[in-house]
């Protein structure tokens, strides 16, 4: 079944003069990547890794081209343009990613970045952005307690910033199940001031440390490792130092 809106592997049916046809399902038919993402190392029969998505004639093409997020997964994007519509975002594709007016929490900007997710309209079915990301964050339920323990590694987005610090939008996968970074499911994080000692702005991805789970199901966060393995971080750190600077430290 091929999947709108994410990656799929696809095998090379035959060639035509405007690029190579790949093998679809029942529904879908052959779907095209055009002769601008063909390589010279594809041949007939190969088995080929692309991104499926609608051109600007709602036509289903391939492309090996990687966009900064998949449906189902959060990014920041900025505005490439505007219409009476809505705004359209640059993700790393030919065709920018339609944000309409309902799904933007305040109006867009030209040049301007927002956390989105990525999305399928269900009664178009075109690929579209929203603003409105709370509507994808879930509280960290009993059935997540096992795998958000103290001290483990998460990927987070920076989403807003507060009197307290910056409301994070964390994922729990592995990054590498994404080429974008980590996917969901989506909790909400929070770092707080006193635990921030670098400058972090919105559309920010850093990895950070669970510190523990609240009873509203967020998560608060830390940006430095904790306990003996912040030890041995920092003993690694200080020894590249020494080795650097001929043994010699000012502190």
């Amino acid at each position: 079944m091929i999947e709108l809106g994410k990656y799929n592997t696809l095998r090379i049916d035959h060639r035509a003069d405007q690029g190579l046809y790949l093998a679809g399902d029942e529904t879908t038919g052959d779907i095209l990547m055009p002769n601008r993402y063909v390589m010279p190392e594809m041949h007939l029969g190969d088995d080929v890794r692309v991104f499926v998505y609608l051109d600007q004639e709602e036509r289903l093409i391939a492309t090996t081209e990687t966009p900064l997020a998949t449906v189902g997964e959060m990014a920041f994007l900025r505005v490439a343009w505007t219409n009476k519509y809505g705004a359209f975002l640059s993700w790393g594709l030919l065709k920018d990613l339609f944000c309409p007016f309902r799904e933007q929490k305040q109006p867009m900007q030209r040049g301007k970045g927002y956390i989105v997710y990525v999305k399928e309209d269900e009664e178009t079915h075109r690929l579209m952005a929203t603003a409105k990301v709370e509507r994808y964050l879930t509280p960290c339920a009993a059935d997540a307690l096992a795998s958000v323990k103290h001290g483990i590694a998460v990927d987070c987005l920076i989403w807003q910033k507060t009197d307290l610090g910056f409301k994070t939008i964390v994922s729990l996968a592995d990054a590498e199940d994404s080429p974008n970074g980590a996917s969901g499911p989506y909790y909400q994080g929070q770092l707080y001031d006193n635990q921030i000692f670098r400058p972090l702005r919105t559309g920010d991805r850093v990895t950070a440390y669970v510190d523990h789970v609240r009873q509203d199901g967020k998560i608060d966060l830390t940006l430095q490792p904790t306990g003996h393995r912040h030890t041995l971080d920092f003993a690694e750190t200080l020894l590249r130092y020494l080795y650097e600077n001929g043994g010699n430290c000012d502190l």
